[in-house]
């Protein structure tokens, strides 16, 4: 079976059609949807994690498994799927190099 190359460009244009809106869509959505971690997680509760450290010098945003940058929120390896404050502390906190 031999395609023309209008048939194979139109396949290709209707493919991209479908693909970019749904990878944009998952890939906003994780972002989105990430959930805070909260005083009853059980992980939260086995590290004393706590929203609003008590430390003035230590917190989320300089600890270095802070995965949010300067972001109000971000990521943390420890809580995987959820994210954690900025200004929150927990007993596995280490110093950015």
């Amino acid at each position: 079976m031999t395609f023309r190359k209008s048939e194979t460009t139109r396949r290709s244009f209707l493919k991209t059609l479908v693909v970019v809106p749904v990878a944009a869509a998952v890939g906003f959505s994780s972002r989105v949807m990430a959930a805070l971690v909260t005083a009853d997680d059980p992980m939260a509760k086995s590290l004393q994690y706590t929203a609003n450290s008590d430390k003035p010098d230590q917190h989320c945003a300089n600890c270095t498994l802070y995965q949010g940058g300067d972001a109000a929120q971000g990521g943390c390896p420890l809580f995987p799927g959820k994210e954690v404050v900025s200004t929150g502390w927990c007993v596995s906190w280490a110093p950015k190099p």
